[in-house]
């Protein structure tokens, strides 16, 4: 089993004085859910996601040698303007990660970001972006190191992404990502995300997720903080065994293609989520009116029509719908006639199961 240390590199056989890399990473929505956290972005508990196909962030790193190489050196740019609020993020991003890329201080970086989605639409940007920058300087270590297998330059691309936001880990590779040990998956880590190793039903294949927009505004509690909340909370522990659970659950379903039980599961698992939040000290509800109005509408329409169409949230407001591509036609158009008028300014984004990140 990898351990950090597998991480730090020893000498590099090549050198480059410029160059730059494009990489395409996307979001990613959690079947199962990680909530709370140890050191080092270590998660209290496995997860396991749908990596997002269109909802993406393409990152260009340009890079040139230079001559003092006591700090780190960069520009931002989102959209193609200098952001200067994010600048924060990634000096801490870079600090942490130095060890493992020891050659960061020696070049100054053009770091050019944007996003396929509008920006503040509501949807976490910081699993997509991290992971597209992960991307990007793995792709600079990996020409100053050619003899890099693929599979260790995609497992150390998933553990930085991870020291940057832990759900990054799992934009990297993969249609379905495991993050976190789990007693009955092959190779899962708390370091890096893996592609869920078993067999997985046509059910699941081109799964749709059209991802309802409640309420773009900045969450009044963040998920770092929301984190932090799981030391001491009353149901923590209980909480982490449920998630084992539902993940052993989950590893039937997508063998067996049981979309009822994969329903029932990833709709508990939502809503557990959200309990987490309203039962920690200081409390807190990032759901909306709106978004229970949503969540009523699925499932009175999941009775009366048999279809297999469930919801899942993240740490906010947001709605994700999740349906299999055989049933789109009739799920579209009850979005668009029942939940489009929940939506803010009737805002949706129509996504489905993507491959992970992509150099462009």
């Amino acid at each position: 089993m990898l351990t950090t240390n597998d991480f730090i590199p020893t000498t590099y056989s090549h050198t480059i004085e410029s160059g730059n890399f494009q990489w395409s990473a996307p979001s990613n929505i959690a079947l199962v859910k990680y909530w709370g956290k140890k050191d080092n972005q270590i998660p209290a508990n496995p997860s396991v996601s749908f990596t997002l196909n269109n909802c993406k962030t393409i990152t260009k790193l340009a890079f040139a040698k230079k001559e003092n190489q006591d700090t780190f050196s960069f520009d931002l740019l989102f959209e193609g303007k200098p952001k200067e609020d994010f600048k924060p993020k990634i000096q801490k991003f870079l600090e942490r990660i130095e060890v493992y890329l020891p050659f960061l201080k020696h070049y100054h970086f053009t770091i050019d970001t944007q996003n396929t989605f509008p920006h503040s639409s509501g949807i976490a940007s910081s699993a997509s972006g991290m992971a597209a920058l992960a991307m990007n300087l793995m792709s600079l270590e990996k020409v100053l190191n050619p003899a890099m297998t693929e599979e260790y330059f995609y497992q150390k691309a998933s553990f930085l992404a991870r020291l940057g936001s832990g759900s990054a880990c799992r934009s990297v590779k993969g249609k379905v990502v495991v993050w976190g040990n789990q007693a009955n998956i092959q190779g899962s880590s708390d370091l890096f995300g893996v592609e869920f190793p078993n067999k997985i039903h046509d059910n699941f294949k081109n799964h749709q997720d059209t991802i309802l927009l409640v309420d773009k505004g900045e969450k009044q509690v963040s998920s770092t903080v929301g984190h932090d909340l799981m030391h001491n909370h009353p149901y923590a522990e209980r909480r982490f065994e449920q998630a084992h659970e539902n993940l052993d659950k989950l590893i039937a379903v997508f063998e067996s293609g049981d979309l009822n039980e994969f329903i029932k599961v990833v709709e508990s698992e939502a809503l557990t989520l959200h309990a987490m939040m309203m039962t920690s000290m200081p409390y807190f509800i990032l759901m909306k009116p709106n978004t229970l109005q949503i969540i009523n509408a699925i499932w009175k329409f999941r009775n009366e029509t048999n279809i297999p169409v469930c919801f899942t949230l993240d740490a906010g407001a947001n709605v994700h719908v999740l349906y299999p591509e055989n049933v789109s036609e009739t799920v579209l158009q009850f979005i668009k006639d029942e939940l489009v008028g929940f939506c803010q300014n009737g805002q949706y984004l129509c996504d489905e199961i993507g491959i992970g990140a992509v150099l462009n």
